[in-house]
């Protein structure tokens, strides 16, 4: 993690910083893998097609859509009679994570729908007066209310990050619409009752940035140095890819959305109980406190590089109740595993659809 790609971003003093936060990450990342390489199964790049991360330089033309509370932006691939895959992204990415992914799936018949989640790329809410939320149970509402408007009655849903918890929650609460499930980092679904529990130092240290906004200078700093932020977060989280400039500067265009700031302070704040939520997602967030059991077919997947906060497998995987998988992909895959191993989450997607 203190790659000479990390002493580009950040000066000699921020550097000592960070060095210290990754001896204490390491630490962290210790004490909670336990016997996970045990329960799972691992896959190395070499048992996949050889990975091309970035082949592919665009999505071509976006397309745009009413859907709830927003008008989404979305990359579409594929016959627009095939079943039907919904890609989420999480934070600090965006569509451009699914890039490599899109077009092996449409190349199978599957029809791939990749939106811009709130606050990202060219997705707008329809209204000035609309609360910017960023709650967890609001964006697996925009989920549906996307799959609604275009008129998908089920689909197979993948996500990493904000992305495989929008996932699981579409999943957890409207199984009927969710045909299977690919989750980076497994079950994520929370509470802000789960989010005041303390954690060891060497966790919380993981988190510092959800700390850092839900100060009003976390906002500020993230306002105005939002790209060197991001790039920043690929870096500790993906501590071995190698992304390109171009890359990164692809998927940063996105963050320029004028909405993005609030949503992500938001979502963050939300889950330390410092931002209330909208009381009309109530009665959401009390099924989901619950920890509901996900019962589609399921194949949950992890980097065996990930950098960022995540839970063993083996914390998670009872609640997955249907035909369940868990794979490791090897070969100093990080966080943004669809970007990283394309053709491993590719393969994922297929196979849960056999499931």
């Amino acid at each position: 993690m203190t790659s000479t790609k990390v002493s580009e971003v950040i000066n000699g003093s921020r550097r000592r910083l960070l060095g210290s936060m990754a001896m204490s990450v390491a630490a962290a990342k210790l004490l909670i893998t336990g016997s996970a390489e045990a329960r799972s199964s691992k896959i190395n790049p070499a048992g996949v097609p050889p990975r091309k991360p970035d082949t592919n330089a665009s999505f071509g033309p976006l397309k745009q859509i009413d859907a709830g509370a927003l008008n989404i932006g979305y990359a579409e691939a594929g016959p627009a009679n095939g079943p039907a895959v919904l890609l989420l992204h999480g934070w600090p990415y965006d569509i451009y994570a699914f890039v490599d992914v899109a077009p092996l799936l449409a190349s199978k018949g599957y029809r791939v729908i990749v939106p811009y989640l709130r606050g990202y790329g060219t997705t707008r809410f329809l209204s000035s007066d609309t609360p910017r939320n960023g709650q967890q149970a609001v964006v697996a509402v925009d989920a549906v209310k996307l799959m609604d408007a275009l008129k998908i009655q089920t689909a197979i849903i993948g996500g990493f990050d904000w992305g495989a918890r929008t996932a699981d929650i579409v999943a957890a609460l409207w199984p009927e619409r969710c045909k299977g499930l690919v989750s980076v980092s497994g079950y994520l679904i929370g509470s802000q009752a789960g989010g005041k529990a303390p954690l060891p130092p060497s966790a919380e240290l993981q988190w510092w940035y959800q700390y850092y906004f839900a100060t009003e200078r976390g906002r500020a700093g993230y306002d105005k140095y939002r790209h060197d932020f991001a790039k920043l977060i690929w870096h500790l989280a993906s501590p071995k890819w190698n992304f390109s400039d171009a890359a990164f500067d692809r998927t940063a265009a996105s963050f320029d959305n004028p909405d993005h700031v609030a949503i992500v302070i938001d979502n963050y704040r939300w889950r330390l109980g410092l931002a209330p939520g909208e009381r009309k997602y109530d009665d959401l967030e009390t099924k989901l406190a619950e920890a509901p059991i996900i019962t589609v077919p399921t194949i949950t997947m992890e980097g065996d590089a990930n950098g960022a906060p995540h839970p063993d497998p083996s914390s998670y995987a009872k609640k997955f109740s249907g035909k369940y998988a868990q794979r490791t992909i090897e070969g100093g895959i990080g966080h943004n595993l669809p970007q990283e191993a394309p053709e491993a989450f590719a393969k994922a997607i297929i196979d849960v659809a056999a499931f």
